[in-house]
Formats: C-alpha cells, sequence, structure tokens
C-alpha cells in the first residue's frame, strides 16, 4: 500500500480516454525528446544519413572535382588577364583582339555557323530518318547503317572525308561522282595541253587556239600536226592517221598527232602508227569571222566547203582546254560546308536513334484518330508528330550544339593548311593560338573563357528543362 502510494504520488496515472466500461490499459511511454544542441547526439540528414558519412564519401569526388574542373576554369579566366609570357598584366586587351583579330573573328562566324546549320540538319535528317523507316520492314538495318559511323572517331573520320573530298578525280569519291555527272551533260575537251611544234604549219593564235600559217585554197589537202598527247590518253576509237585525199572544189585535210611511241618518227610527215585527232574542231576564218568547221573523223580526215577557200583555218582553244576535275571542296569557299558534311554523317545516326526511341513512345491512338477525322500523313507529321516529339528534338539540338562548339578533330584533320584559317574554328584556334608557332597563352586562355560563355547559356537551358520535365 505504501510503495502504490508513493508511486501514485509521484506519478500521476494516465487519463482514461476510453469509453465507459472498458479498462483502461496503459500505452508504452515514450522517452523524452533530448533538447537540440544536446552532445553526443550525431545530425542526421533528410534521408538518414549521417553528414559525416556523407561528406567522406563525397570527399574523393569532390577533390578530384575541384582539380580538374574548378581549378583549371578559375585558372584559365585568370591567365586571361595576362601577357603572352605570363609575367605581365594585360587587362582586356586578350579579350579585345578576339574581336579584332582577322583570324580569331573568322573563327567565330565559322562557329556561328557550325552552331545554326550543324544541329539543325543533324536533327532533321534524323528526324526524316526515324519516321520514314518506322514502316518499313528492313528499317532496322536501315538505322545501324546509318548509326555505323558513331563508332568511328572523329580522327578516323576526318581521314576518311579528307580522301573523299580529295581533288583528283581518280581519287576523291565526291570529285569523281561530280566529274561523271558533269561529262555525262558537257564532254570535256579529248586533247588538253596538246600544241604544235615550231616546225609545225601552226602558230598560236591568241586565247589558247592555234591557226596555220597561210592561207588555204580549194582542192588543197592541210596537214595539222600536234604533240602534247600521251598516246595512253588519245581516245580508244582513234585510228591510225591517214592523208587526206585532195578534192576538187572543197579543202581536205588530217590532223594527226605527230608522235611517234619509241621514237623515230618524222616531223610533218604521217608515221605508222600514229594516230588521228578524232573529233577534233577545224574552224575556216576569214577577216575574224568563221565561215565553215568541220569535225576529224577517227583516222583525223576532215573535209570543208568551198566556203573556206581562201581562209585560215583554226583548232579553236575549245579542243584544249582542262579537262574538268570537278570542285574544290576544300578550297576557301567551300571547306566549311565540306567539313559540316562530315559532322552530319556522323551525327545523324545519334540523332536518329534518340528520335526513333522517342517516336516509339507516341500514344499511337492519337496519330490514328488523327487519320480517321481525314488528317493526311503530313499533316499528322505537322500537326502531332513532331509537337509531341518537341522535348527529345530539344534534347539533340542542344546535345549536338554543346557538340560542335567544341569541334575540334574535323577541322585539323579535313582543312589542308591552304584553307585552314578559311575554315577556322574557336576549338581549332584556341589550338593553334597555345600550342603553336606563335604561342600566346593569354589570347589562348581567353579563347577558353569565350567558349566556356558561349556553352553556359545551352547549359542553362538544358538543365531549366530537364528540371520541368522531372516536375511533371
Amino acid at each position: 500500500m505504501t510503495t502504490a502510494a508513493a508511486g501514485g504520488a509521484d506519478e500521476a496515472p494516465p487519463a482514461d480516454t476510453h469509453s465507459p466500461g472498458r479498462p483502461s490499459v496503459p500505452g508504452p511511454r515514450k522517452p523524452p525528446a533530448a533538447p537540440a544542441g544536446t552532445p553526443g547526439r550525431s545530425r542526421r540528414s533528410v534521408t538518414g544519413t549521417r553528414r559525416v558519412v556523407a561528406a567522406l564519401f563525397l570527399a574523393p569526388a569532390l577533390v578530384l572535382l575541384g582539380a580538374l574542373v574548378v581549378y583549371p576554369i578559375v585558372y584559365s579566366v585568370y591567365r586571361s588577364f595576362f601577357d603572352r609570357a605570363g609575367t605581365g598584366f594585360a587587362g582586356l586587351d586578350n579579350y579585345q583582339a578576339l574581336f579584332t583579330d582577322e583570324t580569331i573573328v573568322t573563327a567565330v562566324k565559322n562557329n556561328a555557323i557550325w552552331v545554326v546549320v550543324a544541329p539543325t540538319v543533324s536533327t532533321a535528317l534524323g528526324l526524316i530518318f526515324a519516321v520514314l523507316t518506322e514502316r518499313i520492314r528492313w528499317g532496322t538495318a536501315f538505322k545501324l547503317v546509318v548509326f555505323m559511323p558513331m563508332a568511328i572517331s572523329m580522327l578516323a573520320a576526318g581521314i576518311i572525308f579528307r580522301l573523299v573530298y580529295d581533288a583528283a578525280p581518280e581519287r576523291g569519291v565526291a570529285n569523281a561522282v561530280w566529274v561523271g555527272v558533269h561529262d555525262t551533260f558537257a564532254e570535256s575537251a579529248s586533247y588538253p595541253k596538246a600544241h604544235p611544234l615550231p616546225v609545225h604549219p601552226l602558230k598560236a593564235g591568241g586565247g589558247g587556239s592555234f591557226v596555220t600559217r597561210a592561207t588555204v585554197r580549194a582542192g588543197q589537202a592541210v596537214q595539222l600536226p600536234l604533240v602534247g598527247v600521251a598516246p595512253a590518253r588519245m581516245p580508244k576509237d582513234a585510228k591510225p592517221a591517214k592523208a587526206a585525199a585532195t578534192e576538187s572544189g572543197k579543202i581536205t585535210g588530217t590532223a594527226w598527232l605527230d608522235f611517234t611511241r619509241g621514237g623515230g618518227g618524222r616531223p610533218n610527215v604521217i608515221d605508222p602508227g600514229e594516230l588521228g585527232l578524232r573529233g577534233i574542231t577545224v574552224e575556216a576564218v576569214k577577216d575574224g569571222r568563221v565561215v565553215a568547221s568541220a569535225t576529224a573523223g577517227a583516222d583525223g580526215v576532215f573535209t570543208l566547203p568551198v566556203s573556206a577557200d581562201g581562209a585560215e583555218l583554226r583548232l579553236p582553244a575549245s579542243n584544249f582546254r582542262e579537262a574538268y576535275n570537278g570542285v574544290q571542296w576544300l578550297g576557301p569557299t567551300l571547306v566549311t560546308p565540306a567539313i559540316i558534311g562530315s559532322y552530319v554523317w556522323m551525327w545523324a545516326g545519334f540523332a536518329m536513334v534518340l528520335i526513333a526511341a522517342g517516336l516509339a513512345g507516341l500514344p499511337r491512338e492519337l496519330l490514328e484518330a488523327a487519320r480517321v477525322d481525314g488528317a493526311n500523313e503530313w499533316q499528322v507529321f505537322r500537326r502531332i508528330t513532331v509537337p509531341m516529339l518537341a522535348p527529345v528534338l530539344a534534347v539533340v539540338l542542344v546535345t549536338l550544339m554543346i557538340n560542335v562548339l567544341k569541334i575540334f578533330d574535323l577541322v585539323f584533320i579535313i582543312a589542308p593548311g591552304s584553307s585552314q584559317d578559311d575554315a577556322n574554328v574557336l576549338a581549332f584556334q584556341l589550338y593553334r593560338s597555345s600550342f603553336g608557332t606563335d604561342a600566346d597563352l593569354g589570347i589562348g586562355s581567353a579563347i577558353a573563357v569565350l567558349l566556356l560563355l558561349l556553352v553556359l547559356p545551352v547549359m542553362y537551358v538544358n538543365i531549366r528543362r530537364i528540371r520541368k520535365e522531372g516536375r511533371r
């Protein structure tokens, strides 16, 4: 009794919150919470992890992040305010050079072209490939072929396209195709660099043409010998030359290659084995006006009408113009578009795969409903497919924009030395300024800071988009 009374005096029984008639059962008592600041208790984060343990796990990553990312950025900004030697403070002179030096200004302009053109074209091609291959049976094989260049390094791709864009049609695929198409519609001259010798009855007529030293008469057989054409490059259907027979009231003649393989031939004489200049054009000129023309046959024989009597015979320059060798893809004018083409070849497959994955997740009932309502395929694509793929297209576009701001390998490998200034971009200029023959680390650091400032807005937009998607 005493003990119970003592206990009851010290501690009041719990209030009865139960309904009348039911016995009251006291529950387990919780220990009082320790005050906030009580020593001996470790604080936990919202996930229940001790902060000390989390800091220990994060420390190596933070050290690497600081050493490999933060420190180089801070030091580059610091170094950009100093001169070439790094001993004298240059202020904003290096940044001023970015917008006054002609070479760097060209790099900035080319970077702008890259950022606008390369991601847009790659994304557009990826979208087209993904949509068009969605319904065909061999679409997977096509996607595999388009994506294969992603397995090739930038270095290897640069070497490949340096050969593709080679100016010689026998080596460069691009020029081989271009020359083939050109020659289909406009045949090249058969005898480039052909010319007469001083002992021949022809002389230079101006503009690359050749004329006879004297006028010709009706009933006369004229000889028009030339040299300077390798027998191996003669037309395959050329026949051995023969002397033209005289015809009354007409002018006849022979145009042939006055060269005997192995030597021993005589000038101005049609020797055995010498070939006729098949297809060469011969014009009769009086008072600067062409009065007649003829084309030599396979044996080099040609015939002019009586109207050519008393005229000079001329071999026009069209017979001797240089053969069409295609386009200078890596010349100053086309070098940047050519390199962008190689980049699109590599990255269109990347865009296609991401867009195809997004396309596979579209609700098909919406597309079918639009078709049932009478929309054609173009309307479905433009008004439903593209708007629903907008987040995926934004991911691809932003990723490629960040990538092209740092483009270096393709420009370094593909552009020849004579066109590197015209193909220059910021990353390549950063390499040239920092490690070239005239190294200036101050300007190189300023270019690095400029590249960072150009990338930051794109990254900010990308991060905002990712957070927005995460809140949905």
